[in-house]
């Protein structure tokens, strides 16, 4: 073979191996190309041994849109303490429960009966009592004890006395066994000049839990109401709260669970009820309650009632659609000097506004 021949064959050779080069070259940026942009039809499987995160059964409540109002309805202002998404029960979604209320410790039990405090300063902790306290006494602290009850009342502050304090406490009574036709009245009952204390207390049977024109009532847990028909044969009205007005003092009722399960044609009239039954009602907090049943879920206190705050409360909906039998809110008188409403919701996530007071 001449040497022009081998110098031709060559370069045959190497133009062969360059189009094979480049045809592969070609092939494997096309394929990288089209990998990185089309998306995978199924999530990829995360190695066995690693901490990937299930997929959520349900939708954040970030992603869910906000419920629009009815038309011509305003729109709620914002709430710090009450965010405007679903809740399901009052524990799960921050509220007092048979878990973070009621005595903290081991209790004695004390056979009282009805026993009358009559000493300044007394400290009762860590007595299981079987009857009832009625205080003529003030600064007289109940903490970390259990009462239950067959008389009117669970602890009743008498008129003239001041300072009562009720905290970490479980007061209950037993159902058809009172004076009152079988029936048992008040939990708490502040017939004295000045405020009282109530926290982190389980209350329930009284058809009238915690009834008072002033005081500071907050982190209790109000539930499991009994009706019971009065003296009279009649259904007696059921409260969580119940406040007739007329009061010289401030009543605050922040962060507490209040539960009206009673049926209407038994008498539940509400979770917190402000009624003027002997003065106006004025000068009243309902701050971050989680509220339930009733006929209404809350009266707010009539035509006259001035300087009432009702703000970043649940209505929940656990007893019935619209909170309240009838309705979330009945008696809101919006023009009263002082009266504030806002951040109020369903536990559905629905903003809540009264009906317009004829």
């Amino acid at each position: 073979m001449t040497p022009h021949r081998r110098r031709l064959g060559a370069w045959l050779l190497a133009g062969v191996v360059l189009a094979v080069v480049l045809t592969l070259y070609q092939a494997d940026r096309t394929g990288v190309g089209e990998h990185a942009a089309a998306p995978s039809a199924t999530p990829t499987a995360a190695p066995s041994g690693t901490d990937a995160p299930a997929p959520s059964a349900t939708p954040s409540p970030s992603a869910t849109p906000s419920p629009t109002p009815p038309p011509g309805t305003a729109e709620p202002s914002p709430s710090t303490s009450a965010p405007a998404s679903a809740c399901a029960s009052p524990g799960a979604c921050g509220f007092p429960d048979a878990g973070s209320t009621g005595p903290r410790i081991a209790l004695e039990r004390h056979d009282t009966g009805n026993m009358s405090v009559k000493k300044d300063g007394t400290v009762i902790k860590g007595w299981d009592i079987r009857g009832s306290l009625d205080i003529y006494a003030n600064d007289v602290t109940v903490i970390d004890s259990r009462i239950t009850s067959t008389n009117w009342w669970g602890i009743n502050l008498r008129p003239g006395f001041s300072g009562l304090k009720v905290l970490h406490t479980a007061i209950t009574a037993v159902p058809g066994k009172g004076p009152d036709n079988g029936g048992v009245n008040y939990a708490v009952s502040n017939m004295g000049g000045s405020s009282i204390e109530v926290g982190w207390c389980d209350i329930s049977v009284f058809g009238n839990a915690l009834s008072m024109g002033q005081g500071d009532l907050h982190d209790n847990y109000v539930h499991d109401l009994v009706a019971f028909r009065n003296q009279g044969g009649e259904w007696q009205h059921t409260d969580a709260v119940i406040s007739g007005g007329g009061n010289k003092g401030r009543l605050i009722l922040r962060h507490n669970t209040l539960l009206n399960s009673t049926p209407v044609d038994r008498g539940a009239t509400a979770a917190v009820g402000l009624f003027a039954d002997t003065g106006v009602v004025s000068s009243v907090v309902v701050d971050g309650n989680w509220l339930a049943g009733g006929a209404y879920a809350l009266y707010g206190g009539g035509p006259g009632a001035t300087g009432i705050q009702v703000t970043d409360n649940v209505f929940s909906t656990q007893y019935h659609p619209a909170a309240g039998a009838y309705g979330p809110v009945a008696a809101w008188n919006a023009g009263g000097a002082g009266n504030v409403w806002k951040g109020n919701r369903m536990s559905d996530g629905r903003p809540v506004t009264p009906e317009p007071t004829s």
